[in-house]
């Protein structure tokens, strides 16, 4: 089953909130000072051979390499991000799912215009892509989603994000319907692959 996730509004203070921890402090070491990466350490000037080069490393040592946070803003500018997996890329850009009835994708409706960085920590790698985002055919949608384990294909048809539902039972009753039934999974009419075609690609090595 997919992470329920809990949304919570910004109301007045009801309570002091104060924590032990020394965030100020909190630091760890990079390079030292004779270290450093520059254009001769590049293997490709290309900026996608690039994120090639460093996404195949990152595979071997990170368990989901491609999870990264993607920023939408709506057309008045108020932004919002979240974690997604990128499930392709290539001299295009970058691919990855969405349901339009969600939060990113009524945003990308309005304001197509998105960034998405990926972060490896054990490498002190990160890489931001700023770009423009379209919708790809309903092709390769359905032949992505046809693909997805059973569970994960209810999950899609259940869950309608950035709607409150009543509680986990409902979401359970829900999957046991397909389940009872043996209903063919169909994919939701909203949910979408989209593309984010590059405009400045960023990227930072600490």
């Amino acid at each position: 089953m997919r992470l329920v996730r809990l949304l919570f509004q910004r109301m007045e203070p009801q309570l002091h909130i104060h924590t032990n921890v020394d965030i100020a402090n909190i630091r760890k070491p990079y390079k030292r000072l004779d270290e450093y990466f520059g254009t001769e350490h590049l293997v490709s000037h290309e900026p996608m051979g690039q994120f090639k080069k460093w996404f195949e490393e990152a595979v071997e040592y990170i368990d989901e390499p491609n999870s990264f946070c993607l920023a939408t803003a709506t057309k008045d500018g108020k932004p919002s991000s979240r974690f997604l997996l990128m499930k392709g890329f290539d001299e295009t850009g970058f691919k990855f799912y969405t349901n339009y009835d969600s939060r990113k994708g009524k945003e990308l409706e309005e304001n197509p215009f998105a960034s998405m960085c990926f972060y490896w920590s054990p490498m002190s790698r990160s890489v931001r892509i700023d770009g423009h985002v379209e919708k790809l055919s309903e092709a390769e949608a359905t032949e992505y989603f046809n693909s997805r384990p059973i569970d994960s294909q209810i999950s899609a048809c259940i869950s309608k994000q950035s709607q409150l539902v009543p509680n986990r039972q409902y979401l359970l009753d829900q999957r046991q319907k397909y389940i009872d039934n043996g209903l063919q999974v169909q994919k939701p009419e909203r949910w979408y692959k989209r593309l984010l075609s590059f405009i400045c690609i960023t990227l930072a090595h600490k």
